[in-house]
């Protein structure tokens, strides 16, 4: 509900994360809580927040734990916020933290409330086991049980079956596939090469090493359990080494996608600061960007109608004409490397004339973007994919862009995610 007589705008004045650390590695023994809490924290100490009282955090993971019911809010009550700050959990798997941006930015526009954070958080490396249904029958019947010898009794029906534990799978429920397998389906039918792909990780690397070698990510990133930046990014990276790698969802000769073209599993947690421009003012802290536009959609992947990974080419227009905008209109394109070949797709679905005219009820293709102004400081490929907290390094890497850039003027955020949906903003540089 609309608090006050208008609109306002919401101000992003800056981001924090933790470094993205590869499965396994650097954060093997930290939790979601423990991660997102640092990350939470090192935006407090950044922009001087403790003991602050804010409207509103929203954050999330995806490979949750059920003892994380109330990730948000005890993650918020391990840091120096203010007790009082009031939080909650969401969950649109990859662009979560992109889509808890967005319902605090309506939030803060609304005049509901005056400020808040957006973040997100995964680990691979604890990651949730659970023992087969059937087993879990038997324990709960046995714990309804009244007497002894009825609470024992279920036991007696106890196989070895019962304790193989059940790993959480990432194969789509709807199809049966992982991620990885319906990208390889899209990269086939958009006509996308291996070399193609080799040449977007190549990019990814080579940009995400040189914005760390500048000083690019000192300002975004707060140092966790002796790592002191993202471990899975390589400098040394070549299209010769990467051509080498062997394909990992497509054995059968025709696949493309290879462990060094699609994002690691990955370890890590960001935060984004988001407020009204008085709130700003009043704190004393600048404003980088507004979040001007977010759109979300879907697609139905389980009937063939489109790509698992294909919703943002929807969503993405959908957001241009509410902003009266073209593709071309940006200056930063920022658009999620969960595999290069999604991103290729995407790319040449908004190229095609078929496409959109034929998808999209446009009479023209959108076209294509100025390839050099996409993920300018690396993307997931290089610097890790810790599912629900993309969407907010995203927010700080582009805001800061934007704030770095005076001729700039807007960017553009791209994020598919799994059950075929994606999440997309546009970010506009505070003038």
């Amino acid at each position: 509900m609309l608090v006050g007589q208008s609109v306002r705008r919401v101000a992003i004045l800056g981001g924090s994360r933790i470094p993205f650390a590869r499965a396994h590695g650097a954060y093997a023994k930290l939790d979601n809580q423990a991660m997102l809490t640092a990350a939470l924290q090192g935006l407090v100490d950044k922009y001087g927040l403790a003991g602050r009282q804010l409207g509103e955090v929203a954050a999330g993971a995806v490979m949750k734990h059920s003892k994380d019911f109330n990730l948000a809010r005890e993650s918020v009550l391990g840091t120096t916020l203010d007790p009082h700050t009031p939080a909650y959990d969401l969950q649109r798997a990859c662009g979560t933290s992109l889509e808890a941006a967005i319902q605090i930015a309506n939030k803060i526009a609304l005049g509901q409330i005056d400020c808040g954070i957006a973040a997100g958080v995964d680990t691979v490396s604890d990651t949730p086991i659970v023992y087969p249904r059937s087993y879990r029958q038997i324990l709960m019947k046995a714990h309804r049980a009244r007497g002894a010898l009825a609470k024992i009794t279920p036991f007696l029906s106890l196989r070895p079956r019962h304790f193989a534990p059940e790993l959480p799978n990432a194969g789509e429920p709807r199809t049966g596939l992982s991620m990885g397998q319906s990208c390889e389906r899209m990269a086939q039918r958009w006509s996308v090469s291996r070399a193609e792909q080799d040449q977007l990780a190549y990019d990814s690397h080579r940009h995400a090493a040189a914005a760390w070698q500048a000083g690019f990510y000192s300002e975004l990133v707060t140092p966790l359990a002796g790592l002191q930046r993202d471990d899975n990014v390589r400098a040394d990276v070549s299209i010769e080494k990467l051509s080498t790698l062997r394909t990992s969802f497509d054995r059968s000769g025709a696949g493309t996608l290879t462990a060094g073209n699609s994002t690691p599993l990955t370890d890590g947690a960001a935060a984004a600061l988001l407020a009204s421009e008085s709130w700003a003012r009043a704190t004393g802290l600048p404003v980088l960007a507004w979040l001007s536009f977010g759109k979300a959609a879907a697609v139905n992947f389980v009937g063939g109608e489109e790509g698992l990974l294909m919703a943002p080419a929807y969503a993405v227009p959908a957001m241009l004409d509410d902003a009266k905008l073209t593709l071309q209109d940006f200056d930063y394109y920022e658009i999620h490397e969960a595999f290069a070949a999604q991103v290729l797709c995407t790319l040449k679905a908004w190229e095609s004339e078929d496409f959109c005219r034929n998808r999209l009820g446009r009479e023209r293709a959108l076209g294509s973007i100025d390839r050099t102004r996409l993920n300018v400081k690396g993307s997931s490929v290089a610097i890790g994919h810790p599912f629900a907290a993309t969407g907010a390094r995203i927010i700080g890497t582009l805001a800061k862009l934007l704030a770095d850039d005076a001729s700039s003027k807007r960017g553009l955020i791209s994020v598919c995610t799994a059950g075929g949906m994606g999440v997309t903003a546009i970010v506009e540089r505070a003038s």
